[in-house]
């Protein structure tokens, strides 16, 4: 649905709020995966549910006709949190699974989430940073946790919000992405022309792409699949501004993602933005970190990547200005825009129903026309 009634929006933005809430750990994703199954649950008389060892999900349509699979939501479902890996009276210990600068660390509040969702509250008193394979703090407890083992914790912060059109909550990165697939999967569900696609959702992605390598290596995917990584990925104001629309993210520092699938999909999207006005998105390289796309595509996956232009990355405030030492490091809530989440949900639907559709011009047609047209010069 490129153009969404109100409803329908607000129908998104209540999955986005309650999606970005959920507590979530590498290894941990449990809550998470409830919703989804739940989710799905919902939907079973039109959908076929796989799941691997590792906890990553297949998700394809009950009436799909046999056309190349197109995987809508190679999203993560972790975030970087803490892991509980004891308690002793009042002190907590931990482990940090996922990537976060030292120094915002230093004296932050932490929330333990119990089995039965209770709650406790703790302040970080110390950080190993060279601890192997995870960083390790010690907190001290507010109030005893004797359950606290194996639980997830994670920075404290108000409730989620909606402000000045930005989604204001615990984990953006990879949840919104998440929700923006859930919205766009269920709004295809009926349409014949979107048979093809499907859902992928891994597990363990903050520690390293753990999930999406388990699943590649075991070819668990079609070989043939087409697979669009949804993230959200770092904005830089100058460059990939919150606000101007979901981005298409044509490599990472990593790699650089399938060409043919990237500009195929270019070209829907500026196809889209001339027909529509109110259409808004943006192509960039976004190097600041690693996308499940180049993980793919190391195994020989046709995968590229549209992500959020995502601010507090990783929950950390003002990166470049703590680097520069211009301000003390703060965690944050991370935000990202209202109307690029329903951008980038746009941009699922323009690529389902677009992506079989042959180009008016190849990139290969266009260099021979080209040469037709002006190779004159050359004599």
């Amino acid at each position: 649905m490129i153009d969404p009634t109100p409803e329908v929006r607000a129908a998104r933005e209540a999955v986005l709020l309650e999606l970005t809430q959920l507590p979530t750990a590498a290894g941990l994703e449990g809550r998470v995966m409830a919703y989804v199954d739940r989710w799905l649950a919902a939907r079973a008389d039109a959908v076929e549910v796989r799941r691997d060892d590792a906890g990553n999900y297949l998700v394809t349509q009950r009436a799909h006709d046999g056309r190349t699979p197109l995987m809508l939501a190679t999203a993560h479902l972790d975030h970087p949190a803490f892991v509980v890996t004891g308690v002793e009276g009042g002190t907590l210990h931990a482990e940090f699974r996922g990537g976060v600068n030292d120094p915002y660390f230093t004296g932050a509040e932490l929330e333990v989430i119990g089995p039965d969702d209770e709650r406790a509250f703790a302040t970080i008193a110390s950080l190993d940073a060279e601890a192997k394979p995870f960083k390790r703090v010690t907190a001290t407890l507010a109030a005893p946790a004797p359950w606290a083992k194996g639980c997830i914790a994670r920075w404290r912060f108000p409730r989620a919000e909606i402000v000045d059109g930005c989604i204001h909550t615990d984990a953006c990165d990879d949840l919104a992405a998440a929700a923006a697939a859930l919205c766009a999967f269920g709004e295809m569900l009926g349409d014949p022309a979107c048979t093809h696609v499907g859902l992928l959702f891994t597990v363990a992605e903050e520690v390293g792409f753990v999930g999406t390598i388990h699943a590649a290596r075991n070819a668990w995917v079609p070989r043939d699949a087409r697979l669009l990584c949804l993230e959200n990925s770092r904005s830089f104001p100058h460059d990939s501004p919150i606000g101007g629309g979901a981005i298409l993210r044509v490599g990472d520092r990593i790699s650089v993602f399938t060409p043919e699938l990237t500009n195929h999909l270019a070209h829907l999207f500026s196809a889209e933005a001339k027909r529509n006005p109110a259409f808004r998105w943006q192509r960039k390289l976004m190097p600041g970190g690693g996308c499940e796309a180049s993980a793919f595509a190391c195994y020989g996956y046709a995968s590229t990547c549209i992500c959020l232009p995502l601010g507090n990355y990783h929950n950390m405030q003002d990166i470049a200005g703590v680097d520069a030492g211009a301000r003390p490091a703060l965690v944050g809530r991370e935000f990202v825009s209202v109307a690029d989440f329903h951008s980038m949900v746009a941009m699922l639907h323009l690529a389902a129903q677009g992506i079989d559709r042959p180009l008016p011009e190849t990139t290969a047609q266009l260099m021979e026309r080209l040469y037709a047209e002006r190779s004159f010069v050359l004599r």
